[in-house]
């Protein structure tokens, strides 16, 4: 599956692992069943990444995150925008490793999934092949602001930019 980061296509190093055992494979990404199997046989340098569904609770996830170097975010379709918000509570308490949307997202999406703290986007095949790398760099700089605070940096919202205007303003009729 292509993977795309925030300048295009990106190399993928992780090596997808059947079931918990992850023998040799210097960077694995596992399933969410198999996790705690897969980090209970984690070799010292070997670093761990877990595929969860876009459903898993923040709070079942939490305790996994300081052992993690990847955290996929199946979204089985583009229109189920609960990854996003696992996304951010991820962010927000404090993971620095990648974060990785998985699924068929649409170019559209590109620059919310950013914003929300995601590194990478997998796609499948066919959403890849209907738009290709270029309509989603395009879709990456189509927004400069956005609507809700604390997604990008401090006074890029659109809400704080129309208060400091209207602060700046002349009174009409003063």
């Amino acid at each position: 599956m292509p993977l795309l980061d925030r300048n295009g296509n990106a190399a993928d190093r992780w090596t997808r692992s059947e079931g918990g055992a992850i023998g040799n494979i210097p960077a694995a990404l596992v399933r969410w069943e198999v996790l705690a199997e897969a980090l209970d046989a984690q070799e010292p340098e070997q670093v761990i990444g877990v595929l969860i569904p876009n459903s898993v609770a923040f709070a079942e996830l939490a305790s996994f995150l300081p052992r993690l170097a990847l955290v996929a975010i199946a979204f089985p379709a583009y229109a189920d925008g609960r990854g996003f918000s696992l996304a951010r509570q991820i962010r927000r308490a404090g993971f620095a490793g990648e974060i990785r949307a998985s699924g068929p997202l649409v170019a559209d999406q590109f620059a919310y999934a950013l914003s929300c703290g995601f590194d990478t986007i997998e796609l499948p095949e066919a959403s890849a092949a209907r738009q290709p790398v270029e309509q989603w760099l395009h879709a990456r700089d189509a927004f400069s602001h956005t609507y809700q605070r604390g997604y990008r940096a401090a006074g890029r919202n659109i809400l704080d930019r129309r208060r400091a205007a209207r602060a700046t303003a002349p009174a009409a009729g003063r």
